[in-house]
């Protein structure tokens, strides 16, 4: 009886850890031509790969390179699957957000809360800044325009 119970429990946390990797992105090998644009990119960089769809019927996908950009520095760059780059988002410290951003952080959320700071670039060159704040256990994504205006609040899953 002993050994049908763990055997239970161990199909069971199997099965709730399976439910959670179809949750996240999964991490894949690219095709040549991605890898390709990213090496031609960031030469002599190293990446961890991810695979998502999007689109309005999930039917895009994108690859996700998660790279150190320096020693301090992180990066994700997102491509499609013929290797042409979607975006490129780039860890920056608080200093080099817009002042008018700066201060709207500051009057709204304490300096406590915001645990990543990014500048982003699309491909048709828009540039946002992204600042992940933790509130109340939820992770937002407070989005300034290249100025440092507020643009738009967005919780993450």
């Amino acid at each position: 009886m002993k050994n049908v119970l763990l055997l239970l429990i161990f199909l069971g946390s199997g099965y709730l850890r399976a439910q959670e990797g179809i949750a996240m992105k999964e991490v894949v090998t690219p095709p040549e031509v991605v890898r390709f644009a990213f090496e031609k990119q960031y030469p002599n960089k190293t990446a961890v790969w991810a695979m998502e769809y999007v689109g309005d019927d999930n039917d895009e996908i994108r690859y996700e390179a998660k790279f150190n950009l320096t020693t301090k520095t992180k990066a994700l760059s997102v491509y499609d699957n013929l290797g042409n780059l979607k975006a490129t988002e780039t860890q920056i410290p608080l200093s080099q957000l817009p002042p008018k951003a700066q201060a709207y952080l500051k009057q709204n959320y304490p300096a406590k809360a915001i645990r990543e700071i990014a500048i982003v670039v699309d491909d048709k060159n828009k540039t946002t800044y992204e600042v992940g704040i933790e509130k109340k256990t939820k992770f937002y994504d407070v989005v300034f325009d290249k100025n440092g205006g507020f643009d738009v609040i967005i919780q993450k899953d």
